[in-house]
C-alpha cells in the first residue's frame, strides 16, 4: 500500500498541490481499496460499508468533473489507477 504522501507526490500538478481532482481521486481510490480489503475479513461491518459508499460517490463526482473539464487527464488517471472505462 502506498502512503498518502507518496500518492500526493505521484499525482500532484505542482510541488504543494494537494487539492487538485487528480490527487483527490487517487487518495479516495487508495481509501476505497483499503476498505474493500477490510470487508473481506469483516463482512458484517455495515457502518464502515456506509462510509465506503460515500467515498465511492465522492470519487464518482470528482471523476465526472475531471472528465468534463479535462478529458485527457481523466483518461490518463483512470488508466494509472486501474479504474473501469
Amino acid at each position: 500500500m502506498s502512503t498518502k504522501k507518496e500518492i500526493i507526490t505521484k499525482h500532484a500538478r505542482s510541488k504543494n498541490d494537494t487539492g487538485s481532482p487528480e490527487v483527490q481521486i487517487a487518495i479516495l481510490t487508495n481509501r476505497i481499496n483499503t476498505l474493500t480489503a477490510h470487508f473481506e475479513k469483516h463482512a458484517k461491518d455495515h457502518h464502515s460499508r456506509r462510509g465506503l459508499l460515500t467515498l465511492v460517490s465522492n470519487r464518482r463526482s470528482q471523476l465526472n468533473y475531471l472528465k468534463k473539464t479535462k478529458p485527457a487527464v481523466y483518461e490518463k488517471l483512470i488508466g494509472e489507477l486501474g479504474l473501469r472505462k
